[in-house]
């Protein structure tokens, strides 16, 4: 492969924020990743984003909205929702009591990917998660 080519497909959808919505966004996730062993941790981890987005931010507002973009390379799934902001804090993973009712999400995402990255910009929170593939160097087979 030439030095400037690269493999890398990404994805981009934009979803009102009511909670029907959130099966659209794992139904989307399937579809991109049918042939993926990765793909019930991709959908899982795409449900759990994009229902954050809708509880906790202005994204499950009136007109609310968030946003999925999906980047697949030979060594990495990254799944990223974007929300509209408004929460007041930004997300963390959190360490929870097992009989909490909420707040044990984003601890499951960061259970399941092999990487999670929280970037806030202009009040709004970007929460990605990284899957690594068997064909990363070094790596394990997932």
């Amino acid at each position: 492969m030439h030095e400037y080519t690269s493999r890398v497909q990404v994805w981009g959808l934009s979803c009102p924020g009511s909670p029907e919505e959130v099966s659209r966004a794992r139904r989307w996730t399937r579809d991109i990743l049918r042939d993926s062993p990765l793909a019930e941790d991709a959908e899982l981890i795409v449900s759990e984003l994009s229902s954050n987005a809708i509880l906790h931010t202005a994204s499950g507002r009136d007109s609310g909205s968030f946003r999925l973009s999906l980047s697949v390379t030979p060594q990495v799934i990254a799944l990223s929702v974007t929300d509209d902001g408004g929460a007041g804090t930004t997300p963390k993973v959190e360490d929870q009591d097992e009989e909490a009712e909420h707040g044990r999400g984003l601890g499951m995402v960061n259970a399941i990917a092999h990487r999670v990255v929280v970037h806030s910009s202009q009040g709004a929170h970007t929460v990605t998660a990284e899957l690594f593939t068997s064909n990363r160097p070094g790596a394990h087979p997932c």
